[in-house]
């Protein structure tokens, strides 16, 4: 950290008024094109806007150019400037997260660890950090969200583990927990990149847009329907995974009110439940998910499966423990089904085996 003793800027008004101090160093021209760029004095403006508002107009290429000139300099006299302890808090938060951070996190941890006022224009910080001669910003990708590094970092490492990432979930088929998925990324990339961290890595994931992090510690694909349930299905299927348990499917509309706010008749959804194959009745009006690997069918059915599988004889408590595995039924339900003497003979005391 710096041992400068200058004040550092902690309202809008002063950031603003180091920031004009620092624009007296600029053309007319470059002025006009930082303040239109970040809002300041006037509403932001597109490249496009900005280009049109100069006659003759110039080319959106040539406002990026003059962009690009102004923050070189503006990042010289910065470093003189009050401004510099904001830059030096953003390098110290990037060294944090192995040097990688998305835009919107970066502004925001500023804004929080130098104790800014909250509702201080973002595109202000972003200027004063983007020039830093040290820090780079991302320059605009489809699906990727604007993001800023150092210049020790590989940005080569941002696009593998996005790629070995997205392979992961693809290969799931649905949610995985960070930890889980970064064990997987850093088994497949420990021998390119030796030093992956967590922390990187789940800042990495914050970049793409196809990529989701939710409910704190699961990461999903942005395409999955489950993300953003439509059908009265996938709202049925997004509270369960929510619960991670079988469910009374009163249960479930009630869940479904619950978190989609959505209001769902008990007829309805146990119409859904029973005419799709993604569900499975388990036990008395209660269903799981068919991903979960419960069996379909009659409690017999599956001591039938169960047994065909043993291929001999079973205990009477290993038939059981194995049907509770699949289905949620009583103790009573599956001895009571044990006494069908059409499929299921009793060999000795405890023991019973298909009949042949």
């Amino acid at each position: 950290m710096s041992t400068d003793n200058r004040m550092s800027p902690t309202t809008e008004k002063e950031i603003t008024a180091s920031l004009n101090q620092v624009l007296q160093s600029v053309s007319e021209k470059e002025k006009v094109v930082i303040c239109s760029r970040i809002g300041l004095g006037s509403s932001k403006k597109t490249l496009q806007e900005i280009g049109n508002n100069f006659k003759p107009n110039i080319t959106r290429e040539r406002v990026r150019q003059i962009e690009a000139s102004w923050i070189e300099k503006i990042g010289r006299v910065i470093r003189s400037s009050n401004l510099w302890s904001l830059q030096e808090k953003a390098i110290e938060i990037l060294k944090v997260h192995w040097g990688v951070l998305t835009k919107d996190s970066l502004v925001n941890a500023i804004i929080k660890e130098s104790d800014l006022e909250s509702n201080l224009n973002p595109s202000i910080l972003e200027i004063i950090v983007q020039a830093e001669k040290t820090i780079s910003k991302s320059k605009p990708k489809l699906w990727y969200r604007t993001y800023f590094y150092l210049d020790d970092v590989n940005t080569k490492i941002i696009s593998e583990i996005h790629k070995d990432s997205v392979k992961a979930l693809k290969k799931k088929k649905d949610v995985i927990e960070d930890r889980l998925l970064f064990s997987i990324v850093y088994r497949n990339l420990q021998q390119t990149y030796a030093n992956l961290d967590f922390v990187l890595v789940n800042s990495i994931w914050d970049i793409f847009e196809d990529i989701v992090k939710w409910e704190g510690n699961l990461v999903w694909l942005t395409k999955w329907k489950i993300l953003n349930p439509k059908t009265l299905k996938d709202k049925a299927i997004y509270v369960m995974k929510k619960e991670k348990i079988p469910m009374h499917f009163v249960d479930i509309s009630n869940k479904i009110t619950e978190y989609l706010w959505e209001k769902v008749k008990i007829s309805t959804i146990h119409n859904e439940l029973i005419r799709n194959n993604d569900f499975v009745l388990i036990g008395r009006w209660i269903y799981a998910l068919k991903e979960w690997w419960f069996k379909s069918g009659t409690v017999l059915d599956v001591i039938i499966d169960v047994m065909k599988e043993n291929g001999d004889a079973m205990k009477t408590e290993d038939i059981i423990t194995n049907v509770l595995k699949v289905r949620n039924v009583k103790n009573a339900t599956i001895y009571m089904n044990l006494q069908n003497k059409k499929y299921i003979e009793r060999v000795w005391r405890n023991y019973y085996q298909l009949k042949k």
